[in-house]
């Protein structure tokens, strides 16, 4: 379960900004889409759902790209670019594509992340210099690092590398025959830092705790699930010792497919003669001809279809799994009761029992409803015009008082038109017309 992410100096942000998935103060109302997860004496509480709004490039795509980056810099343990390119999210790759393009001052990069995982509070943050904006060969050099479970500090990374004064909250963890060789382990650790590489995934991974650095890992690799332009998610299907020509249909998804709405009587998985992939197929049982057909989906189903098909896997394994599922304009090409439904079942306390969360961005404003989302849910990011910084902030950030007061059953919509959260931008195209029309009358 995420409770927070942070990140600072990533392509519009400057400043720190602080997506918080934990209940804001004094919030009434909705509390069934509230999370609870106990470790020791203490209960947490986690939001299950939250959106993000804003004008075009506000930065809210920027969010979901720095929470993609940092989950693929821990992943590869390092800040030295990837070797693969298949990510939409370039700046995940090639690193130099992350500073703040307006920043003179050549600060730091930083992330850190807040969640629940294991019955454990794991807080992991790390800074590194990888230099100014498209500085490709700048030398680069962590600067930060720390990691703490159940608030408890098990190192730190500035100058030097500094230990927790015990480790007693991840003794469980500890690789074999620790204790015994502790003290040899923290001076070698100490003395074989990298610049480019982070501690966690290499030196404390390989000489303190490989169990807690795995389930880190598979954390982020398997249930923090970082959606970076939705439109371009193609999700592959694989299947135990698959037969060529052979259909494989799955019942879950072609139900939802049906409720969605498809155009044939199907949807299949088929593996051809000469591919090594599974793609996804139109299936009907009778033709004009009386015989059986499949047709590639991309041929004939609608856009959307596609998008909820290549989607929905990914909502059935947050809710099964209690992933966490960030997507990039998740609502695109897909019916509002669809997406109502799906939100829904994040808010349903019968089904969402191993507490899965869903976070997307959209310009669709029916999400700015009272009666669906609480007001820590409904975030907000708004870029400066002068100096092109974003910041982000929620509408529990008003308050309930004041000219700008934010009630519980208020109208948020409207009161999202008239410019009264921010996060909007007033937009007229007629100059540029009339420029033109102007521009041929004098021809």
């Amino acid at each position: 379960m995420l409770l927070e992410f942070r990140a600072k100096n990533y392509k519009s942000f400057k400043e720190e900004f602080v997506f918080s998935m934990t209940p804001a103060p004094k919030q009434k109302g909705l509390n069934y889409s509230i999370l609870y997860q106990k470790t020791g004496s203490k209960k947490y509480k986690g939001l299950s759902s939250a959106v993000i709004y804003g004008p075009n490039a506000s930065g809210k795509t920027n969010i979901i790209g720095a929470m993609d980056t940092f989950k693929n810099i821990v992943l590869r343990g390092n800040i030295r670019n990837s070797d693969e390119r298949n990510s939409p999210n370039a700046a995940a790759n090639a690193l130099e594509l992350i500073p703040n393009n307006m920043d003179t001052e050549h600060a730091p990069i930083a992330f850190a992340i807040k969640f629940m995982e294991a019955d454990i509070i794991i807080e992991y943050a790390f800074s590194a210099d990888v230099g100014a904006f498209l500085d490709v060969d700048y030398p680069r050099k962590i600067i930060s690092e720390s990691l703490k479970i159940n608030e408890e500090l098990i190192f730190s990374r500035n100058d030097e590398l500094v230990f927790g004064t015990s480790l007693q909250v991840i003794k469980k963890y500890l690789i074999n025959e620790f204790e015994q060789n502790s003290k040899s382990a923290i001076q070698l650790a100490k003395s074989n830092l990298n610049n480019e590489e982070l501690f966690l995934m290499n030196g404390f991974k390989n000489m303190f705790s490989a169990k807690l650095t795995m389930l880190i890992n598979n954390w982020l690799d398997n249930k923090f699930m970082v959606i970076y332009r939705a439109d371009s998610l193609n999700l592959i299907r694989k299947f135990a010792d698959p037969k060529k020509k052979s259909v494989y249909i799955e019942k879950t998804l072609n139900d939802a497919a049906n409720y969605f709405g498809i155009n044939s009587n199907a949807l299949g998985y088929i593996i051809g003669d000469d591919d090594s992939d599974v793609k996804l197929w139109s299936l009907f049982d009778r033709t004009s001809k009386g015989n059986k057909a499949a047709i590639s989906a991309d041929l004939f189903e609608s856009y959307g279809t596609i998008r909820f098909v290549n989607m929905f896997p990914l909502v059935v394994n947050a809710i099964l799994n209690g992933g966490t599922l960030v997507v990039d304009e998740f609502d695109a090409s897909i019916h509002p009761m669809a997406l109502m439904s799906i939100i829904n079942i994040f808010h349903n306390d019968d089904i969402n029992i191993n507490r899965a969360q869903l976070i997307f961005n959209t310009h669709n404003p029916i999400f700015l409803n009272s009666n669906l989302y609480r007001r820590d849910e409904i975030k907000f990011i708004e870029r400066d015009d002068e100096t092109h910084y974003s910041k982000h902030y929620a509408l529990s950030y008003f308050g309930t008082s004041g000219k700008k007061g934010v009630r519980m059953r208020g109208d948020y919509l409207k009161n999202y038109f008239v410019s009264q959260y921010g996060a909007i931008k007033d937009i007229d195209f007629t100059p540029i017309f009339e420029n033109l029309i102007e521009s041929r009358r004098g021809v």
